[in-house]
């Protein structure tokens, strides 16, 4: 009998680099598919398919490499976990960007082997993937990471300490998951105002229009301006608050040494989506012993990225996440905690992105770390 090969995802938009993975897929054995359903890509990515998952299921029912194919029938970041039980099949094929621990857990538990494929497009044929379509004639909105300094652009951090937060602007290379640091909700607000791309304005104009439009008056809870900020100012920049929204100076690098060098040294990992209804203010320790660290690390970040000195920048790195979790410590549970733990022989410094909860897992390493994301970080020349 011929080994059992799984994979997951949307298939939305189907492509050639699509139909390559389903080759290479093959190559271990038959081949089922499990799609996501219009309502788990909803709830994942925030947005509608262009196809329904009864076209998906028959166009990728159709393709020869292709044993059978089905509707995933559970839900969230793991929604194929009963058919992967049911399916019971050697091995579970995943791309590069569709790496989780959740997978390699799951797979670990039912005695899968999980295989890791690079993108490879068939030969004579360009590189394809679903977000660079999508970004071709629909959505060019970067997305942003924060380096360091996360929590100061709110007053009731930096009315204890005035302070730098540190944003990289990164191009949307593929579609990052909801509630999960990404600052995917102030994307959502920008593309109410900027459907399909920036205009050629100041960025930093931009920036506060979309703070602004994000956070109407009588809001509850205020978005920090980080978020807008990281979406629209390219590159890698710094801004300082102090007891203040919007922050009171700027500065940026630009240079293309910099930010090569940033992208060498970067990587993430999908961990999953902030719970809904997690609140991570209800334990809280924000006095000026604690953002005063805060402060402090994402000057020696900043410092460490203008010399390029790998090791300060971890250091200072380290140093901003643990000033974060002092303050904050619902951004990391025992969960989140084990899988920090595993890349701590590979990596020289970790956080998660954005407010924390869950998300993505930003590695600052060395040399490149298996199954982790590279970033491309948005350039000024585009604008």
């Amino acid at each position: 009998m011929n080994k059992k090969v799984f994979v997951s995802g949307c298939f939305d938009m189907l492509h050639s680099g699509h139909i390559a993975f389903f080759k290479e897929a093959s190559s271990y054995g038959d081949l089922y598919v499990g799609i996501g359903s219009d309502a788990t890509i909803a709830e994942l990515k925030g947005r509608q398919t262009i196809n329904s998952e009864q076209e998906r299921l028959y166009m990728i029912s159709a393709i020869k490499h292709v044993k059978k194919a089905f509707v995933n029938s559970g839900s969230g970041i793991l929604d194929f976990k009963d058919d992967l039980i049911e399916l019971k099949p050697d091995y579970f094929v995943v791309n590069e960007d569709g790496f989780s621990p959740g997978k390699e857990e799951l797979c670990r538990e039912l005695n899968i082997e999980l295989k890791n494929l690079k993108r490879i497009p068939d030969a004579g044929l360009p590189e394809r993937s679903t977000t660079a379509i999508r970004t071709a004639g629909n959505c060019s909105l970067p997305y942003r990471i924060d380096l360091a300094g996360t929590w100061i652009d709110q007053p009731y951090v930096s009315k204890y300490h005035p302070g730098w937060a540190i944003t990289l602007s990164l191009e949307p290379v593929i579609e990052y998951n909801e509630r999960c640091g990404m600052s995917t909700s102030t994307r959502n607000a920008a593309k109410k105002i900027w459907p399909y791309y920036l205009p050629l304005e100041k960025p930093e104009k931009l920036a506060e229009i979309l703070f602004k439009y994000e956070n109407t008056p009588g809001s509850t809870m205020i978005s920090g301006a980080q978020d807008a900020i990281g979406i629209c100012m390219p590159g890698l920049v710094r801004h300082y608050y102090d007891n203040a929204y919007w922050p009171l100076k700027f500065e940026s690098m630009h240079d293309e040494e910099t930010l090569s060098w940033l992208e060498e040294h970067i990587y993430m990992v999908l961990l999953w989506p902030r719970e809904q209804g997690l609140d991570l203010l209800t334990e809280t320790y924000i006095n000026k012993d604690n953002v005063k660290p805060l402060a402090s690390a994402a000057e020696e970040v900043w410092e460490a990225i203008k010399n390029k000195d790998l090791k300060k920048f971890a250091e200072g790195f380290l140093k901003s996440f643990k000033a974060q979790t002092t303050m904050f410590p619902a951004m990391v549970n025992e969960r989140i905690q084990a899988e920090i733990d595993k890349y701590k022989d590979q990596a020289l410094a970790w956080k998660l992105a954005g407010a924390g909860g869950g998300g993505y897992l930003i590695l600052v390493s060395e040399k490149p770390i298996e199954n982790a994301m590279r970033i491309n970080i948005r350039r000024k020349e585009l604008y």
